[in-house]
């Protein structure tokens, strides 16, 4: 087997070319075989191995960066740099990192987890090696689905000005960028990065600027040259940003790939390289269910089938089906999702009502002032979004949304601990985020039953509210305790004396288990269901004051701004 002869960074350079496709091969069946078991982020690793290994021939690592935009793709790269014996405990508790993690190793340039950085942090890494004086090549590597995201164009107007090596690299595995036209492309491709035909260029661009009216020539061979481009190359947005663009290319053919890389080294300037490739390839229920596979739970792999699957609704499902039942009540609810139809669970809302349903692409922001202009356009617009990717939204909640106390619900899932996906992922900051805006309301139900009330008690609301609520099964109990929803106010569950638990959202059903376990050690113990964070039962905090001895706080976020400060 050529995957064993991988043990170390570059080893890879060892192995006779002539095997590239069969250690392809190889790599996809241990990555098949690995995520089986412990689930994580398959179809984008697929669709990656050819391409990763070619940045691995031809670059110089760790010399060279690599930068991965969110990083679900990495697993090839980390294979290749020694990490294979970590895949036993991939995203498990003190094992590996299913993202780039620079303590992780040397050959990880920055740590990712969300979309859209790569450009930014790679052109950071040229500006830092040029200040230098250092001899590397950095290269960041973004998806199509990521270059929906406002911040690659931000990065990508500032790449334009540069006049050393920087390379982009669009892994596009959803053919969002126009396709090859005809052999003339390719032919320009290798004649736009040839030594002499960049020699050349240089030596009439300067001779020319030295005479007479010489500036106005240059211009005009550069308005002559573009008009042609224009018919002939499919990247012109890119090229008129100043970015020297490549491709497309096959993004599963290795030595194609690595010849483009090499062509790239020589461009003194940004250039974007356009790979093609295939999310799943290679493995058949990831090739049919890319989305299913995106972020697979662990499965059969004869069938793709999970083997642990869900009997029980979660809170995710609660919220679609809640969602479609207000859409059907009331034409003026609408949904935004930012790239995550499936899994914030409203793919059913937009199968039922397309002309109300809005994917606006991995643009967290503008899904965010996009809302607001639907509310006050007289909409009811309900915003479902990760809790970690919502902090990129936190300018446009302030100033698009709360200053004029807009009526914008925003649906928080994953909020709180979310486990596997690592700390860039964790939903722990919500609460002190959002409780620091001013008109901003904010809630967190026991249950499912409560999520549903919540729910339709913020579409009728008339100002910005939040209902966050975690990743995971429904807890269904506690069904008995279900008071109408008061805004500010919190439940008691149980009253008594000595002890008052004060429990946040999921943290109900923790704090009905330590309840048992002090009324075992016979304690007296109060049970208090937060319900809102913001405005926070001041009147309820101050009753348990004076019944009880000692208040405890129970929630899933960090203590500074928490609810527990709160109280």
């Amino acid at each position: 087997m050529y995957l064993e002869q991988i043990q170390n960074v570059n080893d890879i350079k060892n192995i006779d070319p002539k095997a590239y496709e069969e250690l392809a091969q190889e790599i996809r069946d241990f990555l098949i075989r690995k995520v089986s078991v412990t689930g994580g982020h398959l179809g984008s690793n697929l669709g990656a191995v050819e391409l990763t290994m070619a940045l691995h021939l031809a670059l110089r690592l760790p010399e060279d960066k690599i930068i991965w935009d969110v990083g679900h793709q990495s697993y090839t790269h980390k294979i290749l740099t020694g990490r294979k014996d970590g895949f036993d405990g991939l995203r498990q508790f003190r094992g590996m990192s299913g993202f780039p993690k620079r303590k992780e190793s040397i050959c990880d340039a920055f740590d990712t987890g969300h979309s859209s950085t790569s450009i930014s942090a790679g052109l950071g890494l040229v500006k830092a090696r040029d200040i230098q004086g250092l001899d590397q090549t950095i290269v960041s590597v973004i998806g199509d689905g990521a270059m929906t995201g406002g911040m690659a164009y931000e990065a990508l107007n500032n790449a334009g000005k540069l006049e050393t090596n920087f390379i982009i690299i669009v892994n596009d595995n959803n053919m969002s960028i126009s396709e090859n036209v005809g052999g003339v492309s390719k032919y320009l491709n290798n004649i736009r990065t040839a030594d002499s035909y960049l020699d050349l260029k240089r030596g009439i661009y300067e001779a020319l600027r030295g005479t007479p009216r010489g500036n106005n020539m240059v211009s005009g061979i550069r308005r002559v040259k573009s008009s042609f481009k224009q018919l002939v190359i499919p990247g012109m947005l890119f090229e008129d940003m100043g970015i020297t663009y490549l491709g497309p290319v096959d993004g599963h053919n290795i030595q194609a790939l690595v010849r483009v890389i090499q062509e790239a080294r020589r461009v003194n300037g940004a250039v974007m390289i356009h790979a093609i490739t295939q999310k799943g390839k290679g493995y058949a229920p990831a090739e049919r269910h890319p989305a299913r596979f995106h972020g697979a739970d662990p499965f059969d792999v004869e069938t793709g089938l999970p083997t642990r699957p869900h009997t029980t609704p979660n809170y995710t499902d609660v919220f679609s089906t809640v969602m479609c039942k207000l859409g059907g009540r009331d034409e003026k609810v609408v949904a935004i999702t930012a790239a995550m139809p499936d899994g914030t669970g409203l793919k059913r809302f937009r199968n039922m009502y397309p002309e109300r349903f809005f994917d606006v692409g991995i643009a967290e922001e503008h899904a965010v002032t996009f809302a607001a202009g639907l509310a006050a356009g007289g909409m009811k617009p309900v915003v479902a979004v990760y809790s970690s990717f919502l902090q990129r939204a936190y300018d446009q909640i302030l100033h698009d949304v709360c200053i004029q106390n807009l009526p914008v619900v925003f649906a928080l899932d994953r909020a709180g601990l979310v486990g596997s996906d690592g700390e860039t992922h964790q939903g722990i900051f919500d609460l002190s985020y959002l409780t620091s805006i001013p008109n901003m309301n904010v809630c967190a139900p026991k249950n499912k039953w409560e999520l549903a009330d919540m729910l339709k008690y913020a579409v009728v609301f008339g100002g910005p509210i939040a209902i966050r609520y975690p990743r995971g099964e429904a807890y269904d109990g506690l069904k008995e305790y279900r008071e109408p929803i008061v805004c500010g106010r919190a439940e008691w569950i149980y009253r008594e004396r000595d002890i008052a638990l004060f429990a946040v959202g999921s943290m109900v059903k923790t704090a009905e288990r330590v309840r048992e376990k002090l009324k075992a050690e016979g304690m007296q113990v109060s049970l208090v269901n937060a319900r809102f964070v913001k405005p926070i039962d001041e009147e309820a905090v101050r009753e348990a004051c004076r019944e009880h001895r000692l208040i405890v706080t129970l929630e899933e976020n960090v203590s500074a701004g928490g609810y527990g400060e709160k109280v």
